[in-house]
């Protein structure tokens, strides 16, 4: 397998070129989905696109419908971020090389000339940034029929160095919580007339910062955004707009977090006798492990780097709409590649770097894993 992925290296480090430099924005992955399908489609694959959103599955195999059907997905957009000194879109996340890997299986399975023992699917999934793409190929079906799924993510350097992986990283929960608080304004001379939309505010921020709950689950609230008040400093502002950002390493958690700040946006509603609307956005939930995908990753990862370099799940408090597949589709059996690529500063910085080699570590432990994933069916 090593001697066909150095036969590829110099098509796989095109792709990433490519996909690099063409970033496109969360549901505008026009022209990175027609990419994408023209190379299934050149590769072998049999090509769906949807008329209504970006993103773009190919189908790879010559299972039946009885066979076993394993996905590997990808997710496809950018983020808009200034990069030194201008606002454009940018992969600073990772994706260009997620799509790298998965249609860099495509070419090693046909280098190799493997024949699957059932059918193989290639997700590339739109608007993972929005956390609502995956739940968009979940109301087209492209799971359904799948018994297992696999993804992947590049880490920070600070969880996995170049040359380890792990066979799961556990996201944690998040989802955000929109608020407007309606009022009306009054003179600054006349503050008993109405109520100060800023005061409420502050109220808001300190109450959610008294949160308590597990401590061995961590978990946060914090304001991220607030707008109240115009251009003349004598008028009081009745009304205000927030965003809360709620985030917690378990669903169970993220439950009872909910909980809290619902009560406290209505205790303070109350207490200052104004109306808080706020609805619940965004919500992506936490990861769970299925062991049965995770040992045959984990086995991949030994054939590809070795035992030592094995390393256990990732626990982050970043989130990641790949787990809306299992929690909304309970029978896949499902493990997210942690890939160490010494990866700096961090994840979503504008000048993220990572090393390259480590694209050809991940094409190959993510074939191994589909091949021994079949394989062990067939067993």
């Amino acid at each position: 397998m090593k001697k066909a992925i150095e036969k590829i290296r110099p098509i796989i480090f095109e792709l990433f070129d490519h996909l690099h430099e063409h970033p496109e924005l969360s549901w505008k992955e026009v022209k990175t989905t027609q990419f994408i399908a023209d190379f299934l489609q050149r590769n072998g694959c049999l090509v769906r696109t949807f008329p209504d959103h970006t993103g773009v599955v190919g189908e790879w195999g010559n299972g039946t419908e009885d066979s076993l059907t394993v996905g590997v997905r990808a997710d496809m957009d950018s983020l808009w971020q200034e990069v030194n000194g201008t606002v454009q879109a940018n992969h600073s996340c990772g994706h260009d090389a997620h799509m790298t890997m998965v249609l860099g299986m495509l070419l090693l399975l046909n280098e190799m000339q493997v024949h699957l023992p059932g059918r193989l699917k290639f997700i590339f999934q739109p608007a993972e940034e929005t956390g609502n793409g995956a739940l968009k190929m979940i109301e087209k079906q492209v799971v359904d029929e799948l018994d297992f799924l696999y993804g992947v993510h590049l880490r920070p350097i600070h969880e996995l160095s170049k040359g380890t992986a792990s066979p799961g990283i556990l996201h944690g929960a998040a989802e955000t919580v929109s608020a407007r608080i309606i009022g009306f304004d009054t003179h600054g001379a006349r503050p008993d007339l109405g109520v100060n939309a800023i005061e409420v505010v502050g109220t808001i921020v300190e109450q959610v910062r008294g949160i308590r709950l597990n401590p061995y689950d961590s978990y946060s609230v914090k304001m991220t955004q607030v707008s109240a008040g115009g251009e003349n400093s004598n008028i009081i502002p009745g009304s205000a707009q927030f965003h809360l950002d709620l985030r917690a390493q378990t669903n169970e958690t993220m439950n009872e977090l909910a909980k809290k700040v619902d009560h406290i946006l209505e205790r303070v509603a109350s207490l200052y006798e104004v109306k808080i609307a706020y609805d619940h956005k965004e919500k992506v939930y936490a990861a769970v492990l299925n062991k049965e995908a995770q040992k045959i990753m984990a086995q991949a990862i030994v054939e590809t780097l070795g035992e030592e370099q094995v390393k256990p799940p990732v626990v982050t408090p970043g989130a990641e709409d790949f787990h809306f597949y299992t929690k909304e589709r309970p029978h896949l059996k499902a493990a997210m590649l942690g890939l160490g690529c010494d990866l700096e500063p961090g994840l979503h910085h504008p000048n993220m770097k990572f090393n390259r080699e480590s694209l050809l570590d991940g094409i190959e432990i993510l074939t191994r894993t589909v091949l021994a994933t079949f394989e062990q069916a067939n067993q």
